[in-house]
């Protein structure tokens, strides 16, 4: 095959893929931009001499055609582009680029909403606060304007202490008792390594007997019936009941372990129960 045959089949190949690229724009389906329209300009110059049968000829036209079509869609999304505000990525860096420290500074200023802020006393402060302390009455005077009515100490049952739900009925060493033999109960039936999850022992139909269970609670693990197990990592915490009590807890410095019962927590807790 002589070289000016394979230059032109090269130069077929050429014009045909510019065909299919151009097409592929013109469908939607590639960026406009993607195609460098000077680069293909040059194809055509390249091997516009070399054409001499009509087909050639077709085929040089119908690339010029498509590359047409693809300039008129990079026109046309350049002006959709500028008429809706967009702000090219690019161009806004090179324009940051561009700009000197003084007005990047202004206009950070102007936009900085700081979630931070500093207070100090100021001269005026101080002027309105010794006019302030000025105006007001002498100690003496004004505590004299206070009524203060002497009542007598009195004093209540434990019947109405029980009424108002401030004692129990029980002794509380007895109640204690009685509860500590709950939890080893509970713990047997549905516990698992001797212990228990903490919600599932103090919790309650309602969140009144929820908030006693843990009051008690907290009084079964200081006075040694029981111990905590926390887990951190995994946010749970569980209750171990003690065969016997432990005097020692009482002699040993312990650390405070606060536990808060929200009533979210214990909305929480039903929710899972009755899933």
């Amino acid at each position: 095959m002589s070289h000016s045959k394979m230059e032109k089949k090269s130069g077929k190949e050429r014009l045909e893929h510019i065909i299919n690229v151009c097409t592929d724009i013109e469908n939607r389906t590639t960026d406009p931009f993607t195609l460098n329209v000077d680069d293909i300009i040059t194809v055509v110059k390249e091997y516009f001499p070399h054409w001499e049968q009509p087909d050639e000829l077709k085929l040089d036209a119908e690339a010029l055609h498509h590359l047409a079509s693809v300039i008129k869609l990079q026109s046309e999304w350049v002006k959709q582009r500028s008429s809706s505000l967009y702000t090219d990525p690019f161009l806004l860096e090179e324009k940051i680029k561009k700009t000197s420290k003084q007005d990047m500074t202004s206009v950070f200023l102007s936009a900085w909403n700081p979630i931070v802020e500093f207070e100090q006393l100021s001269l005026q402060s101080l002027t309105h606060g010794l006019l302030y302390w000025n105006t007001l009455l002498p100690l003496g005077d004004r505590w004299k304007k206070i009524d203060v009515s002497e009542t007598s100490m009195g004093s209540v049952s434990r019947e109405e202490m029980v009424k108002e739900r401030i004692l129990s009925n029980k002794e509380f060493a007895d109640e204690l008792t009685a509860y500590w033999l709950e939890l080893k109960t509970k713990t047997a039936e549905k516990g698992i390594s001797n212990k228990i999850d903490y919600w599932d022992f103090i919790g309650a139909e309602t969140y009144e007997e929820t908030v006693q269970h843990a009051f008690l609670t907290s009084f079964l693990v200081t006075y040694g019936y029981a111990t905590l197990e926390i887990d951190r990592l995994e946010e749970t915490i569980f209750i171990l009941p003690f065969n016997e009590p432990r005097i020692d807890a009482l002699t040993v410095q312990s650390t405070s372990v606060p536990i808060a019962i929200s009533f979210e927590d214990w909305q929480k807790w039903k929710r899972g129960k009755q899933a």
